[in-house]
């Protein structure tokens, strides 16, 4: 049967601290490594701190991000790292890169870029065109950014649909408000089970000026439930070992997913990353399953308070 031993690092970055937030970054992978991880992800714009707002105008800022990313390279021979990171070609990009082996597999640009609230991406970023598939020990796995997968009809629809994607990991930083992390949860589960897919989100955690980042990071199985996740308002690394065979066996008692493959039209350009290299041999076994509880509505807003002034405090240097 084949099996993806995933780990989804749950990152407290700071906005600027490039040293700092890949120190902590290869501490993660080489934790995944010595697990047996044959992926590990990392939330959105990790390198960078989340949300860097009107760095972003400055080059020098984006240069150092991408020197960053060039830096992460060697530590990727035997295991693939999901980067959160600001592409740069003839605009700038809320990015994700695929690395394995030493090099950059593909990189994708998030499409949906939020605007209401806390959010003002359309400010800084070019919205993407394409979506990916990579495929890793012979399983299909969709990589897109936090409001990508909000939407129904978006990135995690034509992955699974077109690209076959059996695993959909989507890095995020998503920011907390009262009874976020249970309504994120039940959209997360809809769109498992719509997709029939495994749906992996990793999300930031701490505070950020006036925002704070909850975690609660989850592994999604395609009928819609809870497989793993990591605790509320503190930094983890989840592991757990998936098993593509289920969502190959849900899919083809679905006779309605033939047809809208056949009949419905892709919005998006498709890149399927098929390089037989990208195995890992070292046959280790995560099977880790841990399911932290989402809790209670008072400790919850009281830990969202405790972060956030702990960590306005500390990045600031007071």
């Amino acid at each position: 049967m084949r099996t993806l031993n995933l780990a989804l690092a749950q990152m407290n970055h700071v906005v600027g601290d490039f040293e700092g937030n890949f120190r902590k970054i290869v501490k993660q992978i080489d934790l995944a490594k010595t697990a047996g991880a044959d992926v590990i992800a990392f939330p959105e714009m990790c390198l960078t701190g989340y949300p860097p707002e009107d760095l972003l105008l400055k080059p020098e800022f984006i240069q150092e991000n991408l020197r960053y990313l060039k830096k992460l390279l060697p530590h990727t021979e035997d295991i693939v790292a999901i980067i959160g990171f600001v592409n740069r070609g003839d605009d700038i990009y809320n990015a994700a890169a695929i690395l394995y082996g030493g090099e950059v597999l593909g990189i994708y640009h998030k499409i949906f870029l939020p605007n209401y609230g806390v959010f003002d991406e359309n400010r800084y970023f070019q919205a993407g065109q394409k979506v990916h598939v990579f495929i890793v020990n012979d399983v299909r796995i969709g990589v897109n950014i936090c409001e990508d997968i909000w939407y129904p009809g978006g990135p995690t629809r034509e992955q699974a649909l077109y690209g076959g994607a059996e695993v959909i990991i989507n890095i995020s930083s998503s920011p907390y408000h009262y009874e976020k992390a249970q309504s994120r949860f039940r959209m997360l589960s809809t769109r498992a089970e719509d997709n029939g897919v495994i749906v992996a989100y990793v999300n930031t955690v701490g505070g950020q000026d006036e925002l704070v980042f909850d975690g609660n990071s989850m592994i999604i199985s395609e009928d819609g439930q809870l497989l793993g996740k990591s605790p509320a308002f503190e930094e983890d690394l989840l592991l757990l070992t998936l098993y593509p065979e289920n969502v190959f066996n849900k899919r083809i008692h679905n006779p309605r997913r033939r047809k809208e493959k056949i009949y419905s039209t892709a919005k998006w350009e498709l890149d399927v990353i098929d390089s037989k290299r990208i195995k890992n041999k070292r046959n280790k076994k995560v099977h880790a399953t841990r399911i932290a509880s989402f809790p209670e509505i008072n400790a919850e807003v009281y830990l969202a308070l405790q972060t956030g002034l702990r960590d306005y405090v500390n990045k600031n240097r007071f």
